[in-house]
């Protein structure tokens, strides 16, 4: 075994062989890590090392390795006598299915995976690279967040990160895995990224750990329950993915990789696609109920009419009102955005806007067309959602459908009452496309509701008021919510036999995939936050 080597200047100066024979050695060196403890360390606590990750992530055989050699240059705290190669940070490019992409791992064996000045650097020149090649980035996060020692060089090293994920918002997909602590400014990197998946008992994220927490407020808290995955997968919407350990977690994000372009002047890969594309969907018949008044699973709708039944949904535990994810037709990659009436019947909230939205942006971003599965009854009404600002954040939807310029197809199953309607991607905010099954009701309100309104004075004087309410509601039923009303003044372009879903929609797609768009002149626009 040989000798392990730990500065360039230990080698020997002698033959050109040596000297190479040297150089495995220490790379050798650098590739294990540290020391064995460390590393038993970190398969005690269920995670693997830097380079496992990069193994599974990665083709085979595909990763090259930038600054390896790279040591930090602090002093004091005894810093100067601890310079391990790498930094704490690997960093290089690799292939997933053959397509480049760029990466970053913490090693949590120095430092914790701590920040610093050199790590921070290596971490900058991958982005860099990526923004200039055109490559998608992924960042293995497993860090204990700033390099104490190092002060305010470490912080400054974050804002460089920073500055970069702004830059590159937008221009090649930006991917943060959680596989181990983020903590303090370091949690606002993966926040200012497209994609943020998180493995369940391992990692965490906040900005301040529970430590600080209990010194300012005194509540008692675990890392797990103040910024573990379930959290933030449930309830803060920080995190798009959670999984239950790291290997399916970095499989899922190859997975997710195969369904994104390179950069944003690229088109999502296209696959040869098996499954017909007219395939009928005689199932939707039993499947969707035609009283808007009962429950059906919107994720059983999109598994019918995609290629293959395969759906990769975004936010699965959270705002679960609204369904997001992608899925190929006839093996185009698409954007899915659909109101799910088994949760909240599928009504519009706070939560539901933000996520709608995000997804929505990040589709028109990377060139993926949206189709949007309407069946919507409204927004959620309440006291709550009103003072949490339901104006404010049902705006971010409506704003980012309005601004999407990649192909748009809405198509309503049942229900679409008022403005959710309007912001369902209707054919008034600029929905390319706008199809019905024969069950819709498009309206202001539902029918009670609006009987309500408009008779209320006279359902109030009638002798029999039931039978005046009954009668009334069914008179405005077929007035105006008929399933041709939409579609008789030019708001719906067909009402189609729902066992025709798919190939309406592959066939819509198909049209709209040369879709060109122009923009007014502007610097930005000013979305509502």
């Amino acid at each position: 075994m040989g000798t392990v080597v730990t500065r360039v200047s230990d080698l020997p100066k002698e033959s050109m062989r040596e000297r190479l024979a040297d150089l495995q050695v220490l790379k050798e060196s650098i590739h294990s890590g540290p020391s064995e403890e460390a590393t038993a360390r970190q398969h005690a606590k269920g995670k693997l090392t830097v380079r496992e990750r990069l193994d599974v992530l990665l083709d085979s055989g595909s990763f090259v390795e930038v600054e390896a050699f790279r040591q930090h240059r602090a002093t004091g705290f005894g810093l100067e006598h601890r310079r391990p190669y790498t930094d704490g940070v690997v960093a290089g490019w690799g292939k997933v299915y053959g397509r480049d992409v760029m990466v970053f791992a913490h090693d949590f064996r120095m430092f914790g995976g701590a920040l610093g000045e050199a790590h921070a650097e290596k971490i900058h020149k991958v982005m860099d690279l990526a923004e200039a090649a055109g490559v998608p980035l992924i960042g293995l996060n497993d860090g204990a967040g700033a390099r104490i020692q190092e002060g305010v060089t470490a912080l400054a090293g974050y804002g460089g990160i920073f500055r970069r994920n702004v830059r590159m918002s937008g221009v090649i997909p930006q991917i943060n895995v959680m596989l181990g602590p983020c903590a303090g400014g370091a949690a606002y990197s993966p926040a200012l990224s497209d994609f943020v998946f998180m493995v369940q008992n391992t990692a965490q994220m906040f900005i301040t750990g529970p430590d600080v927490v209990k010194a300012v407020t005194g509540e008692e808290i675990s890392a797990d329950d103040l910024g573990g995955a379930r959290v933030h997968g449930t309830l803060s919407g920080v995190a798009g993915f959670v999984c239950p350990d790291e290997v399916s977690c970095l499989e899922e994000v190859r997975y997710l990789l195969s369904l994104l372009p390179a950069n944003n002047q690229e088109l999502p890969p296209s696959v040869t696609c098996t499954d017909p594309a007219n395939r009928r969907n005689d199932a939707l018949l039993d499947l969707v109920p035609a009283d808007p008044a009962i429950s059906y699973d919107m994720s059983a709708v999109i598994e019918e009419i995609v290629d293959d039944g395969e759906f990769f949904e975004f936010h699965a535990g959270w705002a679960q009102n609204l369904i997001c994810g992608l899925a190929r037709f006839d093996g185009h990659v698409t954007g899915i955005v659909a109101n799910q009436p088994a949760h909240l019947a599928g009504v519009l909230d706070i939560k539901a806007s933000e996520k709608g939205a995000r997804f929505i942006q990040m589709c028109d971003a990377f060139n993926i067309p949206l189709v949007s599965l309407v069946d919507v009854p409204g927004f959620l009404p309440g006291t709550d959602q009103e003072h949490g600002g339901i104006i404010r954040h049902g705006a971010k939807l409506l704003y980012a459908y309005c601004a999407a310029t990649v192909p748009r197809i809405s198509m309503v199953l049942r229900k679409a009452y008022g403005g959710a309607y309007i912001v369902m991607d209707s054919r008034s905010i600029g929905a390319d496309l706008s199809f019905a099954w024969p069950t819709n009701e498009i309206a202001v309100m539902g029918a009670e509701g609006a009987a309500n309104v408009i008779f209320r004075r006279e359902i109030a004087a009638a002798d029999d008021p039931v039978e005046a309410h009954a009668r009334r509601v069914e008179e405005y039923r077929r007035q105006l919510m008929h399933p041709y009303y939409a579609a008789e003044r030019g708001l719906v372009d067909d009402v189609i036999d729902p066992g025709e879903t798919r190939a309406t929609l592959t066939r819509a797609l198909g049209l709209l995939r040369a879709k060109q768009a122009s923009e007014p002149r502007r610097k930005h626009g000013n979305p509502p936050m």
